[in-house]
């Protein structure tokens, strides 16, 4: 991470390095680095391309299409804070509809137990033309120590990100720049991996957000409770809409592209999110964990957690017959939490407090960037639904951090391929490897799969599912059964920590299960274990 990146203006977040405060020479080090920043002049910055922010070329600025540009930037302003990128917006009578929404990890720790507590609040702000999607999204702390923008360029088909390093702007890259292999998960593509824009707590209850489910709490003297904007925070199951419909407009635009004269240029970069985790978002029960109670009614965990249910249920359609995700005993969920010492920690403040997170059990599970990416490729007719199954249905028990799946990629061409053929020509290459390999290789798993026949596979797979989950319903009904998915979950949330996604140390709860204990995962029979060398089932 080169200098100008750790900038004060940069939020603070476990993920990066502590920012150096502002006056320092480190500080004004990273502010000139590149030449310097000169006021009234957009810079571009892209990671592992750029090495430090330099004035943006005068044929890369005409191109910018975006509203940043447009209203702002090609018209020589400069907005410095967020109430100016705000009211210069409504005064170019741009972008009207102006939805506002708060987020904290710390929001639901009760102010007087945590007096010393950073809240690191921060406002997710959308803008957009009545009755369209938002054109515009705003990252800012109330105070606007940081300000970040990811603005739509609908001529390029593509989000310009943007960040202010007073007293000057700087364009960080754009969509296509999170694909390019120099750009890939540097600088602000390390959240915004695939090039959309990020909730990473998408669904219902929307941990850590003001929601319907839950109300972010502030001190009596909170100075936030007089911020214009907080009295216009709405629920964060808007956003979940809006950012789906844009990760779904991005994706539309990216697949647009895929195809050239009847090629596929890079196959690789559109099959990673089919076979591996580029990315996850997090879920958990819509239940307080405070209110779990031995004589509590049964948890329902999350469906995520067991298998891509989005991917193989929602998009694919496989028939099963499970009703709802499995449940366990509330008594075996509370005295998990009490023995492997569940608690909130944040070390740098040295704040701790016995327990979950404020939902209960938060997990990761399938990313929707990486299934809308499937699921817009299968309706356009790129990759055939029969080959994302057969490819999800490998170590479909892993739907999160799957080794066995990833060692397919292996299989994946780099150069270009003609689309008619592609992914029939790379089962073809699998099913020919597995003849030599272990019946547990992925590959032999994948061959299985590939031999179900075209008109029986949705309910073969099924079926597979439908066994499944009955075994983990019954075993998580036992306290040897549930204490395995507490370390798997465990197992799973340590990968996610090593993702420069996980920014802030209070996302996710800390236990007592050793930092070094193995990676596990979860099998057919709904035992859990340790995964083979070779990442086979």
């Amino acid at each position: 991470m080169s200098l100008w990146e750790r900038t004060p203006e940069r939020r603070r977040a476990t993920a990066w390095p502590p920012a150096e405060p502002p006056g320092t020479a480190a500080a004004v080090t990273a502010a000139d680095e590149g030449g310097g920043l000169r006021p009234g002049t957009l810079h571009r910055g892209v990671s592992g391309v750029d090495r430090g922010p330099v004035p943006m070329s005068a044929e890369q600025f005409d191109g910018l299409r975006d509203p940043m540009a447009r209203v702002f930037f090609r018209r020589g302003r400069w907005p410095m804070t967020l109430e100016e990128v705000l009211d210069g917006l409504t005064e170019a009578g741009e972008l009207p509809a102006q939805s506002v929404y708060l987020i904290g990890e710390a929001g639901q720790i009760p102010p007087h137990e945590a007096p010393g507590l950073r809240r690191d609040f921060r406002f997710a702000i959308t803008r957009a033309e009545p009755g369209k999607d938002a054109d515009l999204l705003v990252s800012s702390d109330p105070g606007s120590v940081f300000l970040q923008v990811a603005a739509w360029d609908p001529e390029a088909g593509v989000f310009n990100y943007y960040m202010r390093i007073s007293p000057a702007w700087v364009w960080t890259g754009d969509s296509r720049s999170a694909l390019a292999p120099e750009s890939r998960g540097k600088g602000c593509f390390d959240s915004h991996v695939n090039g959309s824009v990020v909730m990473k707590e998408l669904k219902q209850p929307w941990s850590n957000w003001q929601s319907m489910s839950a109300t972010i709490q502030l001190a009596p003297d909170d100075p936030l409770r007089d911020n214009p904007l907080y009295r216009q925070v709405i629920g964060a199951e808007r956003l979940e809409l809006t950012v789906k419909g844009l990760i779904a407009r991005w994706t539309a635009a990216r697949l647009s592209t895929v195809v050239t004269d009847g090629v596929v240029a890079h196959p690789d970069r559109l099959l990673r999110q089919l076979f591996t985790s580029t990315t996850v978002n997090l879920a958990s029960t819509s239940v307080q964990s405070a209110t779990v109670g031995a004589s509590g009614q049964d948890l329902v965990l999350p469906l995520g957690f067991w298998l891509n249910a989005d991917a193989l249920l929602n998009d694919l359609g496989l028939p099963v017959g499970a009703g709802s995700a499995p449940s366990a005993p509330a008594s075996l969920y509370a005295d998990s939490v009490a023995a492997f010492g569940f608690r909130m920690e944040e070390r740098v403040s040295g704040f701790t407090r016995p327990g979950d997170t404020f939902f209960a059990f938060m997990v990761p599970e399938a990313a929707y960037e990486d299934n809308d990416v499937v699921r817009q490729a299968v309706e356009r007719g790129l990759v055939p639904a029969r080959f994302a199954a057969c490819a999800l249905m490998v170590d479909f028990t892993e739907p999160v951090f799957s080794p066995a799946r990833a060692h397919l990629m292996r299989y994946v061409p780099t150069a270009p391929v003609p689309v008619a053929t592609w992914c029939a020509d790379i089962a073809a290459a699998v099913v020919d490897a597995a003849r030599t390999l272990p019946a547990d290789s992925p590959e032999a798993e994948f061959a299985r799969n590939w031999a179900v026949p075209e008109a029986e596979w949705p309910e073969v797979f099924a079926r597979r599912v439908d066994t499944y989950l009955e075994k983990v319903a019954a075993r998580i009904r036992t306290a040897s059964g549930f204490d395995d998915c507490v370390r798997l979950a465990e197992s799973r949330r340590r990968t996610f920590k090593e993702m420069r996604l996980n920014e802030f140390a209070l996302t996710l709860p800390t236990t007592d299960i050793p930092a070094d204990a193995p990676r596990l995962r979860m099998h057919e029979d709904g035992t859990v274990g340790v995964p083979t060398s070779g990442g086979s089932p």
